[in-house]
């Protein structure tokens, strides 16, 4: 009776182990419940059996961990749980947009550096590489870029 008390304690912290390692990322209560299960398990077997029992039951409660590890590892059990989406699309903000190195727009917030412009009836995203710039302020663009264009303050 006793051996069957200990083989179910490490059998249930095994199972809360595994379902610590691959199911609850961090430490949670099930990585906590399957030390707990383990440790009593090893623990009943060297205080209710004997010395030798015990050592029976840490060696067989690491073998066993080892061999739940590497079957759930086999089992491709991760691969059925992971992701397999790819993203074929992407983010292009000035698609469809005009804008040309020299046109001529104004600041619709604070570049600072980063901030939104106005340029050919097109409110972007834009940066500035020399000072900050407050809305309502002529801007010129530098250079325009995939996502974003740079842009100066208007010399007057």
């Amino acid at each position: 009776m006793e051996i069957t008390i200990v083989a179910i304690l490490l059998v249930v912290g095994i199972v809360f182990f595994i379902i610590e390692l691959f199911l609850i990322p961090g430490i949670s209560l099930a990585g906590i419940a399957g030390t707990v299960f383990l440790g009593g398990g090893v623990y009943y077997a060297y205080s209710q059996i004997s010395s030798s029992a015990g050592h029976w039951a840490l060696a067989a409660s690491i073998l066993l961990l080892g061999l739940a590890i590497w079957i759930f590892f086999r089992s491709n059990a991760l691969e059925k749980m992971s992701l397999k989406a790819e993203i074929k699309s992407k983010n292009d903000p000035l698609e469809n947009v005009e804008i040309k190195i020299g046109d001529k727009g104004i600041s619709q917030s604070r570049l600072a550096p980063m901030g939104k412009v106005k340029v050919n009836g097109h409110i972007v995203e834009a940066k500035t590489n020399d000072d900050f710039i407050d809305p309502g302020v002529e801007i010129v663009v530098l250079q325009v870029f995939n996502t974003n264009i740079l842009v100066e303050r208007l010399s007057k």
